[in-house]
């Protein structure tokens, strides 16, 4: 798993690449999290993470998902999810993610 950070209008986007599940959860929890404590210094109030490049995730990426979320929004920060492939998707779906942070563009 790679993650890489775009800041573009005030509006940080972390595009994840590679597989989301119990191999690498750690890597992405640790990265959200020392994210987290640097944000301020972007003055942004939304986090959108870009799904374009995850090939593959299971429940323990919708575990690191569900906690950054809770982290983020105690923060008053909000998460959006953008570009899943159509297999993420729709366990993304299946999950209910999405009424907590949802699909963008």
């Amino acid at each position: 798993m790679e993650i890489k950070y775009i800041v573009k209008d005030n509006v940080l986007t972390a595009k994840l690449n590679g597989e989301l599940d119990e191999c690498t959860a750690e890597y992405v929890r640790l990265s959200l999290d020392a994210l987290l404590k640097d944000i301020s210094c972007v003055k942004s109030a939304s986090l959108i993470l870009d799904f374009s490049g995850v090939s593959f995730m299971d429940s323990t990426g919708i575990g690191v998902l569900l906690g950054r979320y809770n982290k983020f929004s105690k923060n008053d920060i909000s998460m959006f999810i953008k570009n899943p492939q159509n297999h993420v998707d729709r366990i993304l779906k299946m999950t209910g993610i999405y009424e907590i942070m949802p699909k963008i563009g």
